[in-house]
């Protein structure tokens, strides 16, 4: 590993709202008519934070680690999918230091499932809820957002070298 102590990176995604499936943000099911699209869970959120965290570490994307085209990902949990890019975090001797999300969606109103989904993330990122923030906008009815056509997701993501991986800081 290099000797950086912090890299950034940043993830989006968004899926197109379907009928039959699930609504699910941050690994929290949302009561809503309709649900994401998608080979996974379609959480938008958490493939946000992953790619976030992929790119911080230049480790790659979600759709490189987890491809649409392997049936084991067929309706994957998110939330574990976001526990296994920790895991390869690790592997690299990288740390989560924090990270920050946007979700944009015009409805359903998502405020009151922030500290559900905040907390979900932190586990599966074995970090303080402190260090996630997770944020909700709309587009102004602009756009195929605006009309309710799907739902998007924006994340930055802070790695940080583990103690003792760093070259020099073996024993500290």
């Amino acid at each position: 590993m290099r000797n950086e102590r912090t890299r950034t990176g940043i993830g989006f995604d968004a899926h197109r709202l379907v009928a039959g499936r699930r609504l699910v943000l941050g690994g929290t099911e949302v009561p809503h008519a309709r649900g994401l699209e998608g080979h996974s869970d379609a959480d938008v959120l958490c493939h946000a934070v992953m790619d976030a965290l992929l790119g911080a570490a230049a480790l790659g994307d979600i759709g490189g680690h987890f491809p649409d085209t392997d049936p084991r990902w067929q309706d994957a949990r998110s939330l574990d999918l976001v526990e296994a890019v920790r895991a390869r975090l690790d592997a690299a001797g990288l740390a989560v230091v924090n990270v920050d999300a946007t979700v944009i969606a015009e409805a359903p109103r998502l405020t009151p499932y922030r500290e559900a989904m905040r907390e979900n993330l932190a586990r599966a990122l074995q970090v303080a809820a402190e260090a996630v923030s997770v944020k909700f906008t709309t587009v102004e009815q602009l756009g195929a957002l605006g009309r309710q056509e799907g739902i998007a997701a924006l994340a930055v993501a802070a790695v940080a070298a583990q103690r003792g991986t760093e070259p020099g800081t073996e024993g500290r």
